[in-house]
């Protein structure tokens, strides 16, 4: 099954479950089924509950909290991540803070598809987790395996906060696995994943570059006898700290690995935590390696060179592993 087939097999059981949830999102009905056809099949199958909308992020948004103030489970789409900045102010003056300021729940999905590809651009290939994990109230979630696209979804429509599902639009059609519900495992929301066990550092990242993370691992060890643990975060808000603080005291190394921008962001968040309640346990200081400090670029050659990859990896982890 491809990470794509699990968000829509997941969003057919919600709609065949929960009375309550409806879609809401640009072109999500009808034969279209979305931009990148997650919802395809399912207006058909559920009359009156995948409903089109203008394209206005900022009131897509609005409607979504209201309904969900008022009981409904509301799943709203947008066609790219980057474009829910313009509904900035509905997400995190709103939704993320009514239950502080009213005692109401506002328990509404929004599906956002982050990350680059190749000739995508400045407008279609961002990473928002930094924008989003700031505010209180927003639950932020980074599924990389088409286990947790299935699960992590399912689990943030039962969520009675605003969650914020970041989907990496690479591995919609490029990620697949023997995937079965009934027997695959099923983490929390607030947990993190241990991918792969390691004994000389420690490599955290989240949503598609978990996949670079891995690969650089296995290179590591069969190339340089170097044995990378791969931790998963998977939800960036609220952070798994105690998982990160035990990676860290079983390491003592820590590269973390990720797609955002290199300025503040959940890897500075996960920095500092290393410092400042696992500084005991360090033998070498924490680093970061981040997408370049730019708009992303459209070239692929130069998205290539705007973006780590498993050399890139491999040579941060070489020098971390030397220190």
């Amino acid at each position: 099954m491809k990470y794509l087939e699990a968000i829509r097999l997941a969003l057919g059981e919600i709609l065949a479950e929960e009375p309550r949830a409806f879609f809401y999102g640009q072109d999500i009905a009808g034969p279209f089924g979305g931009a990148f056809k997650a919802t395809k099949g399912l207006s058909e199958r559920f009359p009156g509950r995948v409903l089109n909308s203008p394209i206005v992020e900022d009131a897509m948004a609005g409607l979504a909290i209201g309904a969900a103030m008022e009981g409904a489970r509301p799943i709203i789409e947008y066609q790219f991540a980057d474009f829910a900045s313009i509904a900035f102010n509905q997400l995190v003056n709103h939704a993320a803070t009514t239950y502080w300021r009213t005692g109401r729940s506002c328990p509404l999905v929004i599906r956002l598809p982050v990350g680059g590809t190749p000739g995508g651009g400045p407008f279609h290939c961002q990473m928002p987790e930094g924008w989003l994990t700031h505010h209180p109230g927003l639950v932020v979630v980074a599924p990389a395996t088409v286990a947790d696209a299935y699960f992590m979804l399912k689990d943030a429509v039962a969520c009675r906060d605003p969650v914020c599902v970041l989907e990496h639009k690479y591995l919609y059609y490029h990620l697949e696995s023997d995937f079965d519900p009934a027997t695959a495992e099923h983490l929390g929301l607030g947990r993190a994943a241990l991918r792969r066990r390691g004994e000389d550092l420690t490599i955290i990242s989240w949503s598609g570059m978990v996949h670079r993370a891995l690969a650089a691992a296995a290179e590591l060890e069969s190339a340089h006898g170097i044995a990378a643990e791969v931790l998963d975060l998977r939800c960036l808000k609220p952070l798994d700290a105690e998982s990160i603080l035990a990676s860290l005291a079983h390491t003592g190394r820590v590269l973390i690995v990720h797609e955002g921008f290199p300025y503040g962001g959940v890897a500075a968040e996960v920095l500092a935590l290393c410092c400042e309640r696992g500084f005991a346990w360090l033998d070498a200081p924490p680093q970061r390696l981040s997408a370049r400090d730019t708009p992303v670029p459209f070239h692929p050659d130069l998205f290539a060179a705007y973006l780590p990859d498993e050399r890139a990896i491999v040579q941060a982890a070489l020098e971390l592993a030397s220190f």
